[in-house]
């Protein structure tokens, strides 16, 4: 059964902060209050309480945590390389909703999931939050919901999602005081590249770094219109007419062929009237056939980048994004 604490009140908050940070030194699940949504934590040196944590939520380890610090201090601690605009970032906006994706220092003992040797750090501006993360140190914390569901503002959303089994503590603070997610931004590159469009907008961080590359959606391709599809389903259908009637041996013989792809393989499949036009792909924003994606952070996976790009593209030939390592809970809800 899980241990409620309402943070308002002066002598349950000190009690619940305490209780708190004894749970996750024994590897045991917290949620707590950030400035943006609430958050489910645990000890990020811990890989079994982590491995609680993704089960806990619903995700694998293919979507590990960002890590919660209570100062700059134990953030550069964690982080390898902060890149040419890390420190300057983090003065600017700590605490507060951002999040950095980071080398990660070589050296940590952790398990944080798949994360291709990034971490994402954050520090949160929430005095419950950072009186915790000061008494424990770094914590793994994800958003405070089963994957895939609405994030919660207020502790009683996330004991609706979660319940009372396998959170040992819920330090109640209120509602939040935003429920727009952090900005998250891949330092990792030459050039600083938003991951995720969140509380700190991008005209903020290029007042700070100069150049930065915005996140990169879905659904940017140049709508196509019905009386186009038609057209090119028209012109697909006498292409294969014509083809019929020429009956050529060469075709004929050819093994496996498709009339889709001798009419130029999108005219009235994927790339027209299929996937990439009038359905999915056209909501979606690819052209099957072509392999151009205009791909970006989705509601569940983690956007990439190619290492050897410097942060100049985002999105492959076929249609996908490159990878970048770790991206922290990539639905809209995360911390």
């Amino acid at each position: 059964m899980s241990r409620i604490y309402d943070c308002a009140d002066e002598t349950a908050r000190k009690d619940g902060i305490a209780d708190a940070a004894s749970a996750v030194r024994r590897g045991e699940l917290v949620v707590l209050p950030t400035d943006t949504v609430y958050g489910i934590g645990t000890d990020a040196f811990s890989p079994a309480a982590v491995a609680n944590l993704l089960a806990t939520k619903g995700r694998g380890r293919d979507m590990p945590p960002p890590v919660l610090v209570g100062s700059m201090r134990a953030a550069t601690a964690l982080i390898e390389d902060l890149g040419n605009h890390g420190r300057d970032l983090m003065e600017e906006f700590w605490p507060g909703p951002l999040t950095l994706v980071c080398t990660a220092t070589p050296s940590l003992s952790w398990d944080l999931g798949d994360t291709k040797g990034t971490v994402a750090v954050r520090m949160p501006m929430d005095p419950v939050a950072l009186e915790l993360l000061k008494e424990v140190g770094p914590m793994a914390v994800s958003s405070a919901n089963k994957s895939g569901l609405p994030a919660a503002t207020r502790m009683e959303e996330a004991l609706e999602q979660l319940g009372d089994e396998d959170v040992a503590v819920y330090l109640d603070g209120g509602e939040t005081d935003s429920p727009v997610a952090s900005t998250i931004v891949d330092l990792t590159y030459a050039v600083p590249r938003v991951l995720r469009s969140g509380a700190i907008s991008i005209e903020q961080l290029r007042a700070v770094c100069g150049t930065v590359i915005g996140e990169l959606r879905q659904g940017r391709m140049k709508p196509v219109r019905e009386d186009e599809v038609a057209k090119a389903g028209e012109a697909a259908k006498a292409s294969r007419r014509a083809a019929s009637r020429s009956e050529a041996p060469a075709a004929a013989g050819t093994e496996g062929a498709d009339p889709a792809q001798a009419s130029g393989d999108g005219a009235s499949g994927d790339g027209a009237s299929g996937d990439g036009a009038s359905g999915d792909g056209a909501s979606e924003g690819t052209a099957s056939g072509s392999g151009a994606a205009a791909a970006g952070a989705d509601t569940e996976a983690a956007p990439g980048g190619d290492r050897t790009t410097g942060g100049g593209t985002a999105a492959g030939q076929d249609g996908r994004t490159p990878e970048t390592g770790q991206f922290p809970d990539g639905d809209r809800s995360e911390n």
